[in-house]
């Protein structure tokens, strides 16, 4: 009965892939061959409008076109085909919407102060107020929340807030500030930024498992998602900032196989390969949601992507959460809320599980600027096999960096 009802479930992914609404936008990502002023004439000829690169480096180029609607359900045809015939064009796509769900714990703080924060101090805790007395608070440590933005002037936030580390992908600006309305809330960005790096000893809220650290967000989840703003988002300031941080992914429907497109893709081997000079990006995702709906994060190409962290979750009692994904690419779990029987998560707002574990990997950076990613992957799995950037590599055994 349970390989029937896996085929019958593949069955429904693949009828649903096929009926699933594809919305398109008049931006592109075009590839080009030509020198800066060669790309301006290029995208004259073809009516384009250059709003600029997609990575730092390379003719990657996110243009928009105008004279067409900003959403339909067909491709511009006539469009594509110009360029598919253009020879300094050398890939194209016209962008379309996907669908991302922020991934929370669905619990609501009871009490705004340090001794509700069971996971900071209690028995059953990360260590961190052990990990503070020796000196690891997130001082000098740049972390970046991809989210639905971030309410850059809350006076839990403010003090510890970085501009550099920030952007509207929605709205295409430098100011990431969450947009509220009453129809859509937006504080997920700034519940997990809470989380990270909430200021210490202000008498406001709780505090932050790296409270000196600096924190950052970008605003590319109020609005079409594109995977020109993923690609984007996942590289902004890669020199500036180490550890970025993602919530979100596919619905948590139990029915979806979805992961990273060519740019995304793109930018998690630029960030790997590239960014902190040279040591490599880290990439923190959140497992997934959808227990509750038998979803698998084994079908998520995001958190079971070889170029980022997976972490999942455990109550206070060590005990799976109802929503809680199970897979292979989980490399942790760290503590969040269960139902309303269990202890919860202390934030500015309702949090997200994935950001406590970061006690582990701003902590880690503080005790050596140069970890690189293998050095994550060592900490939070020792004696693990990884095929590493497209070779295999086994490592034995893990060394201690806090010791």
């Amino acid at each position: 009965m349970r390989y029937l009802y896996i085929s019958c479930s593949l069955c429904m992914v693949y009828v649903c892939t096929i009926y699933a609404e594809v919305i398109y936008t008049n931006s592109w990502a075009l590839y080009l061959s030509g020198t800066p002023e060669q790309i301006n004439k290029i995208a004259k000829k073809h009516g384009f409008h250059i709003l600029g690169k997609i990575f730092p480096d390379g003719n990657y180029y996110h243009m928009e076109q105008r004279g067409v609607a900003k959403q339909s359900l067909q491709a511009h045809y006539l469009h594509n085909l110009r360029l598919k015939m253009d020879p300094k064009v050398l890939w194209f796509a016209q962008q379309s919407g996907r669908s991302r769900n922020r991934r929370h714990s669905f619990t609501v703080p009871t009490d705004p102060f340090f001794n509700q924060q069971w996971y900071l101090s209690e028995a059953f805790n990360q260590n961190v107020v052990a990990a503070w007395a020796r000196g690891y608070t997130g001082k000098g440590v740049v972390v970046s929340i991809l989210d639905d933005g971030l309410e850059t002037s809350h006076p839990d936030l403010a003090e510890n807030y970085d501009p550099l580390a920030s952007y509207d992908m929605n709205d295409n600006d430098p100011n990431p500030e969450t947009q509220y309305s009453l129809t859509r809330p937006r504080r997920h960005g700034t519940r997990c930024a809470g989380v990270v790096a909430a200021v210490a000893n202000n008498g406001v809220c709780g505090v932050g498992v790296a409270h000196q650290a600096k924190i950052g967000g970008v605003r590319m989840l109020d609005g079409q998602v594109t995977d020109l703003i993923e690609a984007m988002s996942l590289n902004l300031n890669q020199k500036h900032i180490d550890i970025y941080s993602a919530s979100w992914g596919p619905e948590d429907l139990g029915r979806n196989l979805e992961g990273p497109n060519t740019l995304a893709k793109e930018a998690f081997i630029r960030g790997i390969s590239n960014g902190r000079g040279g040591l490599g990006s880290i990439y923190v995702w959140a497992s997934g949601n959808g227990g509750a709906s038998f979803d698998n994060c084994n079908c998520d190409g995001y958190t079971n992507s070889i170029y980022t962290l997976s972490v999942g979750s455990t109550t206070e009692k060590g005990t799976l959460p109802f929503y809680s994904e199970p897979c292979s690419a989980i490399l942790t779990t760290t503590y969040s809320g269960g139902s309303f029987q269990h202890h919860r998560i202390v934030s500015v707002f309702f949090p997200t599980h994935t950001m406590l574990l970061f006690s582990t990997f701003i902590y880690t950076l503080n005790k050596n600027i140069n970890a690189t990613c293998n050095n994550f992957k060592i900490l939070l799995s020792p004696g693990s096999s990884w095929a590493t950037q497209g070779h295999s590599e086994t490592y034995p055994e893990a060394t201690p960096v806090l010791s």
